[in-house]
């Protein structure tokens, strides 16, 4: 019997064998496409990259292409830059050189400049103070041109002080900012007639009190109508004060007692013209005509401007230049030296 049961046993090996095999190959099977679809996806992200890569190097070239066009822009600037000559360094001076530096260059311009003046038309104190408070944000040429309309229609204080803003804002009109200005020389015309009996009044501490009047404006009308020294530090003045290291206050105040302190008070008024004369016609804010300046050796911002004395002439204004001045009725003197009278409003 149990000869009989091995025997029917031992065929079961071969059948369990070929099921094992069967099982395997699909197993196999399975795994090898389950590792064809991976490669296939990693064949394709591989794709991808490859692409994005060479997207990318595409791009560059055009990005090193832009950079290189751009490039001699930054060097042409680099190139540019030696072409103005660099100022002078600041000046070491001791305050005794400084005045003596100081009142050679009020010599040197006022031998450039005898016939310098205030370049406001006016016949007496009542139209100089209203056409110094005009005159702001505008040229004193713009200035001239209007005051003769608005003196001849309104010569006293009490004739202004009695007048139609609207009529007299369409006089100033030209002047800009017409409204405020119109506002300020009736209340100050008000003013003189009611406090000063019609009268410009000659003192400093009167006539700042008058509407639209600073200290700027007091000491045009002291300097230029009753013939009391004042220094008139406009944008001009402060500009080459500075320049010439004078100073380095930028508060008007502050710049008129610290130049008033370099030059005795009897030449402050003519100094004040003198500087203003060179600040208008040679030594301008943007391009200072340095070539052309009678006072280059003084200055220790000569460099600034353009220093060659051909394309210097070039710069020069009004007088200088052969070209009109900014007063209608200028002095003799300014005519005697080949000054030019300004045309009338209109007139070209």
């Amino acid at each position: 019997m149990k000869t009989t049961k091995a025997a029917k046993s031992t065929p079961v090996k071969p059948v369990a064998k070929k099921a094992a095999k069967k099982a395997a190959k699909k197993a196999a099977q399975k795994a090898t496409a389950a590792s064809g679809k991976a490669t296939g996806v990693a064949k394709k992200a591989t794709a991808t990259i490859k692409k994005a890569a060479a997207a990318s190097k595409k791009a560059a070239p055009a990005k090193t292409a832009a950079s290189k066009k751009a490039a001699p822009a930054k060097t042409v600037a680099k190139k540019a830059a030696p072409a103005q000559a660099a100022p002078k360094k600041a000046i070491v001076e001791s305050h005794a050189a400084l005045v003596r530096r100081a009142r050679r260059i009020n010599r040197e311009l006022a031998e450039v400049y005898p016939y310098a003046h205030p370049e406001l038309d006016f016949e007496n104190p009542f139209q100089l103070v209203i056409a110094t408070v005009l005159s702001a944000q505008t040229t004193d040429l713009r200035v001239n041109q209007t005051t003769p309309g608005l003196f001849a229609k309104y010569p006293t204080p009490e004739d202004l002080a009695a007048a139609n803003p609207e009529e007299v804002e369409e006089i100033l009109r030209p002047t800009g900012f017409f409204r405020a200005k119109t506002k300020s020389v009736i209340g100050l015309s008000k003013a003189l007639a009611e406090d000063f009996g019609g009268e410009v009044p000659g003192r400093l501490e009167d006539l700042v009190k008058l509407p639209g009047v600073g200290r700027k404006t007091a000491f045009v009308v002291l300097g230029n109508a009753f013939g009391r020294p004042g220094i008139t530090v406009d944008t001009h003045f402060g500009r080459l004060v500075r320049r010439w290291q004078w100073t380095d206050e930028t508060d008007p105040d502050k710049v008129e007692a610290a130049v008033g302190a370099l030059f005795p008070k009897s030449e402050w008024t003519m100094l004040s013209h003198h500087v203003i004369f060179h600040g208008r016609r040679i030594c301008h804010a943007r391009k200072p005509a340095c070539g052309a300046c009678p006072i280059a050796p003084l200055c220790p911002a000569y460099g600034e401007g353009e220093t060659d004395p051909e394309k210097a002439r070039k710069l020069l204004k009004y007088e200088k230049g052969g070209f009109p001045g900014q007063r209608l009725n200028p002095p003799q003197s300014y005519l005697d030296a080949g000054g030019i009278p300004a045309p009338p409003l209109g007139a070209g």
